[in-house]
């Protein structure tokens, strides 16, 4: 669990950012981990995820189903870019000072991630399905099946990631959620209504 400080806007003279303590967070070395993921499977499958077989035309390795290196290869460079864009927000945040604007940089967070988790869950399964129905006469000499691996393997990596993101985008939104009602709690605490206040007795 995340430090509550870390959820409120940027202060005057609090803001100056810290790339050692940046880098160490646990969130930030979950979408590195993502970012690196996501190069690997679209990595395998660009290089060597289609093989040329008596013919001029490219075949996927994967039961020469062409929709699962598409599919593989799309996810792929979606997750890389969002791995890029979240670390950006991930820096910027702690300097937003509208609460509506930091609400909703943690739902769009909390829903990318979540919907990126399960987009590799289905890429996994469809990529281990296809891979299972390839058979060794049309893969001689074995040709992508180490690429192939790996990007289902990577693919398997990714869902526990970006799953963990998405907990931790969770988190973030409840904390959120508890201190700007302490606050506001606390605030009425010590202004109370002028409505609300005693009426001095009558003489």
């Amino acid at each position: 669990m995340e430090p509550v400080g870390s959820f409120l806007p940027g202060k005057s003279g609090s803001s100056h950012f810290d790339p050692v303590v940046f880098v160490k967070q646990p969130r930030t070395i979950l979408r590195l981990l993502c970012w690196v993921f996501s190069i690997v499977v679209f990595a395998c499958i660009v290089n060597e995820g289609y093989m040329n077989i008596g013919s001029e035309r490219l075949l996927c390795v994967f039961n020469k189903n062409a929709d699962a290196c598409n599919y593989g290869v799309t996810v792929g460079v979606a997750c890389f870019l969002g791995s890029i864009c979240f670390l950006a927000l991930d820096i910027y945040f702690p300097t937003i000072h509208s609460v509506r604007l930091r609400r909703r940089a943690a739902l769009i967070d909390m829903a990318f991630s979540a919907l990126a988790s399960f987009l590799w869950l289905v890429g996994f399964c469809f990529l281990a399905n296809q891979w299972q129905q390839t058979t060794e006469d049309e893969l001689p000499l074995a040709q992508g099946s180490d690429a192939a691996r790996a990007a289902i393997a990577f693919c398997f990596f990714s869902i526990l990631t970006w799953g963990y993101v998405s907990l931790l985008a969770i988190a973030r939104l409840k904390n959120m959620v508890f201190t700007e009602d302490k606050e506001r709690l606390l605030s009425r605490a010590h202004n109370p209504s002028p409505s609300l206040s005693p009426t001095p007795p009558c003489h």
